[in-house]
């Protein structure tokens, strides 16, 4: 899909897995993770050929500037998909150029065509930016349940 600023983006397959995991590997370290552009290769790589998630690439003239990861779920109540929008990020040197965005509005059209019940999301509550962008697209903040998670290792 292209828009007025010359945008691309496209499904991951094999063949965008380094520019993906590019993109990947800079989100982590965002949230302060430590750099792994090898694992980061891997776990997309994992991701793409288990079908375990869908991974989108923004492009501007060629240039990978962004990418959205998804996994699907299901809502027991609704009896329908649901998708989880896990993973945003755009390159530092194209944030607030629309390109988040647009790859939401995408990722919202995707979602409609393919008669999924809800996208659902999680931010850092920090994340003034982000939560600006979700909430001027028609997000809503979530205050009707409490949300737990607990790390197994």
């Amino acid at each position: 899909m292209e828009d007025n600023n010359s945008n691309l983006i496209l499904q991951a397959s094999k063949d965008h897995i380094d520019d993906a995991s590019v993109l990947f590997n800079a989100y982590r370290q965002f949230y302060k993770m430590p750099a792994d552009l090898e694992a980061a290769r891997k776990f997309l790589t994992t991701r793409i050929n288990n079908k375990d998630s869908l991974i989108f690439v923004s492009y501007r003239a060629k240039a990978p500037v962004g990418f959205v990861q998804i996994y699907p779920a299901f809502s027991s109540v609704a009896m329908r998909a649901t998708w989880i929008l896990n993973d945003l990020y755009v390159d530092i040197n194209f944030r607030k150029q629309g390109v988040a965005k647009q790859m939401m509005q995408f990722v919202q059209q995707l979602a409609k065509d393919r008669s999924i019940f809800s996208i659902k999301l999680v931010t850092a509550t920090s994340n003034k930016q982000a939560k600006a962008l979700y909430e001027s697209i028609g997000y809503k903040k979530l205050s009707a349940y409490d949300s737990y998670s607990k790390v197994i290792r």
